[in-house]
């Protein structure tokens, strides 16, 4: 049976003879249009959250037992409610009326964490970065002033204050995200970026190093957006790069670039001189195929996301194996074509594994070398 039945239509206007038309009451339009939104309210408020689990925790260690383990698997999540994000009432009332909005990763190409409470996601697919705050329980997909998407947001940096500094390959801008913001605003940088993608702040001068990709080159901006300086060049000498993608500052002020068509990790100083590199083209263990993510832990140790290989392997700064992790999959653990790579407190590891459209959560468990 129908809620609310519509008048026949040769009834709407029909009038009774010698009778003056009948004004419509505004009272009784009020009481019945607030009858309606109360009945809508209650239906919400009794109707079911929706959630999607993320993959159920497994009791994954690499390496395998009887090893003692060093990493272990934390949890992956592709929505808020993975998180224990909820929607709220008024996002729930609105999708009683429009229909449902499910909320997800689309592309994740790049994550931070300001500790355990805030995280960031860059996604191409959804045209913005997720911001998922677990001490309030929202989540906003931030993009430009006036809902204007970011097209292609690949690289993510944590300023010291908890905003989070974005690059877009496609604008060739980089953007910044402050505490509570709604929108990402664009920075003013004295000079051209072809192509940017990592991006890694050093929190003692403010100086932003942005990898250049389609100029194989890092810029260094100081913080009201002067170009201070310029390493790198084509090729595939000390210094040089082919196609670098990521770049991640360690707490000593040492920088590490994914040198992707080098198939290498190169390490340099905070004025860009090197210091070292590691890695070959090959297709087994240790080897590199297409090297994205890179970054250290308090410990010394180099992760480094290889989108080929669908792994996540584990380096001294010697360039010596310590551990691989994955193959290609959906299982914990398991990767398709990840991209990102970020270390944050309690020494959780976060893989923006882009082709799975999640973030996997590893901990590295292992003692002090």
């Amino acid at each position: 049976m129908r809620a609310f039945a519509m008048p026949l239509p040769e009834m709407r206007n029909r009038r009774v003879p010698g009778r003056a038309p009948r004004r419509t009451d505004n009272k009784v339009s009020h009481r019945v249009t607030s009858i309606i939104l109360a009945a809508a309210l209650a239906a919400v408020a009794c109707a079911p959250l929706s959630r999607t689990a993320a993959l159920p925790d497994a009791p994954r260690a690499w390496p395998e037992p009887p090893a003692p383990a060093r990493i272990v698997y934390v949890r992956s999540f592709s929505r808020p409610q993975d998180l224990g994000i909820t929607k709220g009432l008024f996002q729930r009332l609105g999708e009683f009326f429009v229909g449902r909005d499910d909320v997800r990763l689309v592309r994740p190409m790049a994550v931070v964490a300001w500790g355990d409470d805030l995280v960031f996601v860059a996604d191409p697919g959804a045209k913005g970065v997720h911001r998922f705050d677990l001490a309030k329980g929202r989540h906003h997909l931030i993009r430009r002033e006036g809902g204007a998407p970011l097209p292609s947001p690949v690289g993510l940096a944590l300023g010291v204050h908890g905003e989070a500094y974005v690059t877009d390959s496609a604008l060739g801008q980089v953007f910044v995200i402050r505490p509570g913001a709604k929108a990402a605003a664009a920075l003013a940088l004295a000079a051209t970026l072809a192509q940017p993608t990592g991006i890694a702040l050093d929190p003692a001068t403010g100086r932003l190093y942005v990898v250049d990709t389609a100029n194989h080159e890092v810029k260094i901006f100081t913080p009201d957006g002067a170009l201070h300086a310029t390493f790198g060049r084509r090729g595939t000498g000390d210094g040089e790069f082919n196609y670098p993608t990521m770049i991640w500052r360690d707490v000593g002020g040492r920088l590490f670039v994914a040198d992707s068509l080098n198939f290498r990790t190169q390490m340099f100083d905070a004025a860009g001189r090197p210091l070292g590199k590691f890695g070959k083209l090959g297709d087994a263990t240790g080897d590199l195929a297409r090297p994205k993510g890179v970054a250290t832990d308090r410990f010394g140790h180099v992760y480094v996301v290889d989108s080929m290989f669908h792994a996540l392997q584990v380096f001294d700064t010697e360039g010596r194996l310590l551990l691989h992790i994955g193959s290609q999959g959906r299982a914990p653990g398991e990767f398709w074509l990840p991209t990102g790579v970020y270390v944050g407190a309690q020494d959780k590891i976060y893989v923006a594994d882009t082709h799975n459209r999640r973030v996997q959560v590893f901990r590295y468990v292992g003692s002090e070398p």
